[in-house]
C-alpha cells in the first residue's frame, strides 16, 4: 500500500510539473507578436472603442444621412493604407486616433477588423503605420495675420 501512494504522490507531482512548465512556455518571450496576441488586443481596442458606433458585428448602422460604414465584408479594407489613413486622419464623422491609440494599438485594431469580420488575413504593422504617417505631406502652417 506503501508503494502505491508513492506511485499516486509521484503522478501528481509529474502532472503538477507539467502544467507548470506549460503555462510557462506560454508566457516565454519570442521572436515577435503572434498572431493570437493582435487578436486579443485588436479585439480589446474594438470592443473599447470601435464597436460603439461601428457595433459588434461591424455591420454599422444609423439613420439615414448619419450612416457609419460597415467594416464587415468591406471591399475597402483590402487595401492595408485605406485603414490605416483613416485610423491616422479620420474622416468625414470618424475622428483620427493617432492621438488616443498608439500605432501597436491601431494597427491590432486593424488587423483584427480586416482578418475577424473579413477575409484579409494578412496583418497591419506598426512599419504600415509609420510608412504612412511619413508619406503624408506635412499640414502647412496657418499664416492667419496676413
Amino acid at each position: 500500500m506503501r508503494k502505491a501512494t508513492r506511485i499516486g504522490a509521484l503522478a501528481t507531482g509529474a502532472l503538477a510539473l507539467a502544467s507548470t512548465v506549460a503555462l510557462r512556455a506560454q508566457d516565454a518571450p519570442g521572436g515577435g507578436p503572434t498572431a493570437v496576441e493582435v487578436a486579443d488586443e485588436g479585439r480589446d481596442v474594438y470592443e473599447q472603442i470601435c464597436q460603439a458606433c461601428h457595433m459588434a458585428d461591424a455591420k454599422g448602422g444609423g439613420t439615414p444621412g448619419a450612416m457609419i460604414p460597415a467594416l464587415a465584408g468591406n471591399p475597402r479594407l483590402a487595401d492595408k493604407d485605406y485603414g490605416t489613413i483613416i485610423l491616422l486622419k479620420g474622416r468625414g464623422g470618424m475622428p483620427w486616433f493617432s492621438d488616443m491609440l498608439t500605432n501597436e494599438q491601431m494597427a491590432a485594431a486593424l488587423t483584427y477588423v480586416r482578418s475577424h469580420f473579413n477575409d484579409y488575413k494578412d496583418p497591419v504593422t506598426v512599419a504600415d503605420f509609420e510608412r504612412v504617417k511619413d508619406a503624408s505631406p506635412p499640414v502647412p502652417d496657418c499664416n492667419c495675420s496676413q
